[in-house]
């Protein structure tokens, strides 16, 4: 009997009963005999000199056995970490412990190492340090207008920077008789997952070492640490087969690593540092941006004119970009089109990738300004996007290598009950307080980069699968497996997934909605050549029923390749291996990457459709989000139960970048002011209510081999503007700060 295709269905997470047991071991978690803890000391200033560091009463406490500062650190290899870090944007990376200089406050400046975690972090509270202090600037709000152009670099292929204008944008606003604008801002938002950022390096003498890392690119964190210390790239091994949440905050090497690695090759010990809740406030974090929208319509509703310029945060050493006003043409072509993106300089640290990195950002402003447009209009918000709605991007002239959007939004409207919906601001009420609907679109770039897997046949016929892939909760062990089945025809039980090891096959960095396109592409390549294989010897063995066999004339099910026309003429893959490979494992490996012959001629995203329900307390102004439903098309869904978590989670973040996240500046200071999770506030499952997911078929034949796109950031990027959609259509209120405080609504 023929087994189902492993792909397409809901298989539960093959390491979920090591999570749920304790029994899965995270990099904070694997204890060696003389393990040192390393505790970092930093900045209590925003911008200056260290003058002095007083290290002496520290090392002498019993227990104590070094204290790492600019004065006294191991020299390094110091190579520029642009070329060392696959994530790094053009500019300058911090470097840890480099000089006396004060770059932003909670730096790094001493890494106190001992014999237990309590006494390093005891010694870190008592440290006295005199400074020099010097004026400094954290306050974008103040240099609204007055941003510069980006550097430019490799970052750019990725992050892509706004399109020429088109047309003439002014004098078609100033002619439009329907049109809307807006200025928006949003806070700054902290990575807070789980998992504390944690490093544990174990020295194995002559240079080599062995590292567990919180990490979401095994590789990168192997390139930086080589080439930082003047490594050779063999002797460091780099390890993280389970990571407690990333979503961006993992994407670089973070300063625990450098600090980590750098004790323990200076100490020649085995060393661990852990950075505690308030230092995972101290790097990377979603800018706070500023936003302006002026878009204009025809009477018929054909959007005519866009306009967008942001205004985002960096720090003063590196230029960090994100993709935020690219995405309104994409979605709603108009001939006149003035957008533009500007960087403020601050003395603040990078920022750093956080889910939907730009998109999140941009399309609240953009679907927000559309909404406003259809009340102008006297239009559904629903009917003014199915108006405007396009198979072509016009930003780069090229069809959508598929696009669904369009039933997205029919099948979500109608399993939402949209058409419910009383047209007129504050005319729905469920007892004393307000209801509102409201509706968003969400877009996502599909991508994919090149990635290389080995596939390898054991004697018992299980396939062995092989990735230096992260798998940061999203279920990509689950999925990168069930892939792999479907290659030779097995059922999942008998794949091996080897991952999350910088020794193993090449993976980039797992983020931008990419690795499942990326790595599973490398493994159906790796599949293949095994097939061919597994064949080719199988047709050498003795009395060979498939000796003169073709690939194409050969189906491989259930351990066995078997002739298409006489499934009586079968050889088991464990007798292909046992007694024509002498039972040595056939291996392969392979490279998967993008055709971008065949790719260059479309315009590659997911698209989404998301309708929101809020109720608003009329005296209080507490708002709650009591229903929403996210209709999604990503091409083809690998695991609908891990695809419908990764949507789920991504609504949850929507909610709460809606309604709750938020680090609060004190620009006095130069210092975040609410750096733990009792004020840094996150949602809690009494925030959370009815969501739904929907997944619309999308057959994409030309996106890459599986017809997949990614999943992660396409259920963020509409949620937050649809609830601030709801909150207007609920009060009349037009709220463009996120988060909103019920304040806004007294």
């Amino acid at each position: 009997m023929k087994n189902p295709p492993a792909t397409g269905q809901s298989i539960s997470r093959i390491e979920g009963p090591l999570k749920v047991t304790g029994a899965a071991k995270y990099s904070g978690e694997y204890n060696v005999p003389g393990l040192l803890y390393g505790y970092v000391v930093n900045s209590t200033i925003t911008k200056g000199k260290i003058i002095k560091i007083y290290t002496e009463e520290i090392k002498a406490l019993p227990g104590v056995i070094d204290v790492f500062s600019h004065e006294n650190r191991p020299s390094t290899a110091w190579f520029d970490m642009k070329y060392a870090d696959m994530d790094a944007p053009p500019g300058s990376p911090f470097r840890p412990l480099h000089d006396a200089e004060i770059r932003y406050n909670g730096q790094p400046i001493a890494l106190i190492v001992a014999e237990t975690f309590e006494l390093a972090r005891y010694a870190a509270s008592i440290i006295s340090v005199d400074y020099e202090k010097e004026i400094f600037d954290t306050d974008l709000r103040s240099h609204f207008g007055d941003g510069r152009e980006p550097e430019t670099g490799m970052a750019s292929l990725l992050k892509p920077p706004p399109p020429e204008p088109t047309g003439y944008f002014e004098t078609a606003y100033a002619a439009a008789k329907y049109k809307a604008s807006g200025e928006f801002y949003h806070g700054t938002e902290h990575h807070n997952p789980m998992e504390l950022f944690t490093t544990t390096t174990l020295y194995e003498g002559k240079g080599k070492l062995s590292i567990y890392d919180k990490t979401q690119g095994t590789v990168n964190c192997q390139l930086y640490v080589a080439n930082v210390f003047g490594l050779r790239f063999k002797d460091v091994k780099v390890i993280s087969p389970f990571v407690g949440g990333a979503f961006g905050s993992g994407l670089r090497p973070q300063y625990q690593l450098f600090l980590s690695v750098m004790a323990a090759l200076e100490l020649k010990r085995h060393v661990r540092v852990t950075l505690d809740r308030s230092q995972m406030f101290t790097f990377g974090h979603r800018p706070p941006t500023l936003q302006r929208t002026r878009f204009a319509a025809d009477a018929d509703g054909m959007v005519t004119a866009l306009n967008h310029t942001a205004f985002a945060e960096t720090s003063r050493f590196e230029d960090y970009t994100e993709v935020v006003v690219n995405w309104s043409p994409k979605l709603y072509p108009a001939a006149h089109t003035l957008l533009d993106y500007k960087l403020v300089p601050l003395d603040v640290f990078s920022p750093m990738d956080m889910r939907a990195p730009g998109g999140s950002t941009g399309m609240h402003a953009i679907e927000s300004t559309l909404d406003e447009l259809a009340y102008q209009l006297k239009m559904d918000p629903l009917d003014l996007r199915l108006k405007n709605y396009t198979m072509i991007d016009i930003t780069v002239n090229l069809p959508y290598s598929s696009k669904e959007l369009k039933e997205c939004y029919l099948k979500g409207a109608e399993k939402f009950g949209w058409a419910n919906r009383a047209p007129e601001p504050r005319s729905m009420k469920r007892g004393h307080k307000l209801v509102g609907y409201g509706m968003a679109t969400g877009i996502w770039d599909a991508m994919q980069a090149p990635a290389r897997a080995e596939a390898a046949m054991t004697r018992d016929g299980k396939l062995h699968v092989k990735s230096a892939v992260t798998d940061i909760g999203t279920g990509t062990f689950t999925v990168m497996t069930q892939i792999a089945a479907d290659e030779l025809g097995l059922p999942v039980a008998d794949v091996i997934f080897s991952y999350g090891d910088s020794k193993l096959p090449f993976a980039p960095i797992q983020g931008g909605s990419m690795t499942t396109s990326t790595v599973g592409t490398a493994i159906r390549a790796a599949g293949k050549a095994l097939r061919k294989k597994l064949l080719r010897v199988a047709k050498r063995m003795k009395d060979s029923p498939l000796g003169k066999a073709e690939l194409e004339e050969v189906i491989f099910q259930n351990g066995y390749i078997i002739l298409k026309d006489n499934p009586q003429a079968a050889v088991s893959f464990a007798d292909i291996i046992n007694d024509g490979h002498h039972g040595l494992p056939l291996k392969t490996t392979n490279t998967g990457v993008p055709n971008m012959a065949k790719l260059n001629k479309y315009s590659r995203a997911a698209h989404s459709a998301v309708f929101v329900e809020v109720e608003v307390d009329e005296e209080l102004g507490v708002i709650n989000v009591t229903r929403a439903l996210t209709a999604v098309a990503a091409g083809k869904i690998i695991n609908p139960k891990t695809s419908r978590s990764q949507i789920l989670g991504s609504m949850v973040w929507g909610i709460s970048k809606a309604l709750r996240e938020e680090t609060i500046l004190d620009n006095q200071l130069g210092k975040y002011m609410n750096q733990n999770l009792g004020e840094y506030h996150i949602p809690v499952h009494a925030d959370i209510h009815d969501l739904d997911v929907m997944f619309i078929e999308e057959n994409d034949e030309h996106i890459n081999e599986l017809g997949i796109k990614g999943l992660g950031e396409i259920g963020l990027v509409g949620v937050a503007p649809a609830i601030t959609n709801a909150i207007f259509h609920a009060t009349g209120k037009r709220l463009n700060q996120l988060p909103v405080h019920f304040d806004m609504l007294l």
